[in-house]
């Protein structure tokens, strides 16, 4: 694995990238970034208002842009929003310059997150949650260098995982080894 490289943490919304990424911050000591978070304080709106005000391409756009910033950082835990792969151009960036992650659950699990998404647009259902999962799975499947399923898993310990399965040093470890 590319040892200088981000992490890019990707999944569908719900599956855990904000928490597991808050999480690798604390045990290697990386800064992290979440997309939506920048987009978010740099509009000074909140997504779903976004989207309504601009519409889906111009906020593909602004993940588009931040990605571009932050490949050129390197070291850098990288929370992306759940459509960010939708665009070939995002894909081969994240690959280029870091480890791609997919974080994956069932439909049921990310139902049972409960929150408020712009594009489940009201159905906040298994079975559309499920079909929009289906659509996305080609992108994510071309995306990623590891997967790691979520469900029925701490997210630290799906930091762990991580950790072990890129080899990455923990922060601040080194006395307890």
């Amino acid at each position: 694995m590319k040892k200088q490289g981000n992490i890019y943490l990707i999944g569908f919304m719900g599956v855990g990238k904000t928490t597991v990424s808050k999480y690798l911050r604390e045990l290697t000591g990386w800064e992290e970034v979440d997309t939506d978070k920048v987009i978010v304080r740099k509009k000074n709106m909140g997504i779903p208002e976004i989207f309504e005000k601009y519409g889906e391409n111009y906020f593909r756009n602004l993940e588009s842009h931040i990605l571009e910033d932050y490949a050129k950082k390197g070291q850098r835990i990288v929370s992306c929003g759940g459509g960010i792969i939708l665009r070939e151009n995002n894909r081969k960036l994240m690959k280029k310059s870091g480890t791609v992650i997919l974080l994956s659950a069932t439909p049921q699990t990310i139902y049972e997150d409960g929150k408020d998404r712009p594009l489940l647009n009201g159905n906040m259902n298994p079975d559309y949650i499920g079909k929009m999962m289906q659509e996305r799975q080609p992108y994510y499947e071309k995306a990623k260098d590891i997967e790691i399923v979520t469900d029925e898993k701490a997210p630290k310990d799906v930091a762990f995982e991580i950790i072990e399965r890129l080899q990455i040093p923990m922060a601040g470890k080194e006395e307890e080894a």
